[in-house]
C-alpha cells in the first residue's frame, strides 16, 4: 500500500500540470484574471493573471478518489471472492482493502461534496468577490456536517466525558475545520507560497502516516494527491521561475485548507500500544499544530495586526508574513523560501510528537515556539516596522496592466 499510495503523487502531478496550462490558456480568452476585491480590501499590483488554478487543484485531487471510489463500488469484498483469483485491475497491494475502502465510501463521498461546495463557492468569489461572513457561513456548513454526520472525525474526544456529551469536541473540530481553512486562504498571498506551503506541509503528515504502526491509507492517498497536486501547479506559479502565471485563488485555496483539516482531524496521532510499539502519549494530538504552526502563526498575526488597526480581520490587505518580510528587504521569492524553510523546521519536529517522551515533547514543543518568536522579534525589532495600511479608498487606483 506505500508504493500505491506515493504512485498517487506522480498521477496527481500529471493531472494537474497539463490541466493548469490549458486552464492558463482558457483564461486568457475569456478574461478570468484576479478581481479588485470587496470594499475596504488591499491588494498589491493587479496583474493580468488568471486566478483559475484552483481549478486543476480540485480535479487533481477529486478524480483519483472518485476513481478509487468506483473501482470497488458492488465488488464482493469477501477472501473467497472469485475475482481474487483472476486478472484485475487493481494493484495487488490494494485486494486486502476492498472492503476498508467500501467501509470508507460514504465518507469519501461527503468530503468530495464538500470539498466541490467550496471549490464552487471559491469559483464565486474569484469572480465576483463575496463579504466575508457569506464565505465564512458557507464553509461552516461542511466542517459543522462532517463531525455531526460522522462523529468518530472529531478532535479531543477525550473533552467528551468532562462535558457531558459530543458537543465540546464538536465545536473544537467545526473551529479547527475554520481556522485551518482560512489560515491555507490567507496564505494563497503571494507567488508559491500556498501550494509550496501545502505540499511542505502534506509531506510531513505523509511521513508521519505511513511510519504510524497503524497505518491509515485513505488519509495517506489523499495527502499524496494535494503533494502532486501543489506541485503541479507549483511548476506555473513558484516566484524562481519568474512571476506567476497563474494563481490558485480561493477556489484552490479553500479547497487545500478543508482538506488538510480534515486529514488532520481523522489522524490517529496517538498509538495503542502493541507488540514492539510503545503507546503514544496524549501530546501527540498536537502534531497538527506543529506542523502548521507558521500558517497558524501567519493567521493569528494578520488578524491581530487587522484588529489593532480598527479593520475586520477578514478583509484583505499586504501585511501578511510574506509581505512583512519582503519589507524588510527580502526579494519575493527568498521571503516564499524562508517561510517554505520554516514549516519544514517546524513541521520536523512535530513527526517526533507522538513517540516521544514527556520531556522531549517540552523540548520540541519549546523548540517550535523558539522559533516563532525569534520570527516574532525579527520583524518587530528591525527597522521599518508595520506600516499602517491604507484603505483602497486612500489609494490611488491601480489599473491592470
Amino acid at each position: 500500500m506505500v508504493r500505491v499510495c506515493l504512485g498517487l503523487i506522480p498521477l496527481a502531478l500529471l493531472i494537474s500540470m497539463p490541466l493548469t496550462a490549458l486552464l492558463i490558456r482558457a483564461s486568457h480568452r475569456l478574461g478570468a484574471y484576479d478581481s479588485a476585491g470587496v470594499p475596504g480590501q488591499v491588494k498589491a499590483s493587479r496583474r493580468r493573471v488568471p486566478n483559475t488554478g484552483g481549478i486543476a487543484l480540485f480535479w487533481a485531487i477529486a478524480v483519483p478518489i472518485v476513481l478509487g471510489v468506483l473501482s470497488v463500488a458492488g465488488m464482493d469484498a469477501s477472501p473467497t471472492a472469485d475475482w481474487r483469483n483472476d486478472l484485475t485491475f487493481l494493484p495487488a497491494d490494494l485486494h486486502e482493502h476492498v472492503a476498508g475502502i467500501q467501509k470508507q465510501t460514504p465518507m469519501a463521498i461527503l468530503l468530495l461534496g464538500s470539498l466541490l461546495l467550496l471549490h464552487v463557492l471559491g469559483l464565486v468569489d474569484d469572480r465576483r468577490p463575496l463579504g466575508p461572513w457569506v464565505k465564512l457561513a458557507v464553509m461552516a456548513v461542511p466542517a459543522t456536517a462532517i463531525p455531526l454526520l460522522f462523529p468518530d472525525t472529531r478532535l479531543l474526544t477525550l473533552l467528551d466525558a468532562p462535558a457531558g456529551g459530543r458537543w465540546a469536541s464538536t465545536v473544537v473540530t467545526v473551529l479547527w475545520f475554520l481556522v485551518v481553512t482560512n489560515a491555507m486562504n490567507f496564505m494563497d498571498n503571494m507567488d508559491g507560497l500556498a501550494a509550496g506551503v501545502a505540499a511542505v506541509a502534506s509531506s510531513l503528515f505523509l511521513a508521519a502516516t505511513l511510519a504510524s504502526p497503524e497505518p491509515q491509507w485513505f488519509v495517506a492517498a489523499c495527502l499524496s494527491l494535494i503533494v502532486g497536486a501543489c506541485l503541479g501547479f507549483l511548476w506555473f506559479n513558484h516566484p524562481a521561475r519568474g512571476p506567476a502565471r497563474v494563481y490558485m485563488g480561493d477556489g484552490g485555496s479553500l479547497v487545500i485548507g478543508f482538506l488538510l483539516a480534515f486529514l488532520t482531524v481523522r489522524t490517529t496521532y496517538v498509538p495503542a500500544a502493541g507488540v514492539g510499539v510503545r503507546a503514544g502519549a496524549w501530546y501527540g494530538v498536537l502534531m497538527p499544530l506543529v506542523v502548521l504552526a507558521v500558517p497558524l502563526y501567519d493567521f493569528a498575526s494578520v488578524v491581530v495586526i487587522r484588529l489593532s488597526q480598527g479593520r475586520s480581520p477578514f478583509v484583505g490587505d499586504t501585511q501578511h508574513l510574506s509581505h512583512r518580510l519582503v519589507r524588510r528587504g527580502l526579494s519575493v521569492t527568498a521571503a516564499v523560501s524562508v517561510i517554505h524553510g520554516l514549516t519544514a523546521v517546524t513541521g520536523a519536529a512535530g513527526l517526533l510528537l507522538a513517540s516521544s517522551r514527556p520531556w522531549q515533547a517540552v523540548v520540541i514543543g519549546g523548540q517550535v515556539a523558539l522559533i516563532l518568536a525569534l520570527v516574532a522579534v525579527f520583524e518587530y525589532a528591525s527597522p521599518g516596522g508595520l506600516p499602517r495600511e491604507r484603505s483602497a479608498s486612500d489609494r490611488p487606483s491601480e489599473p491592470v496592466p
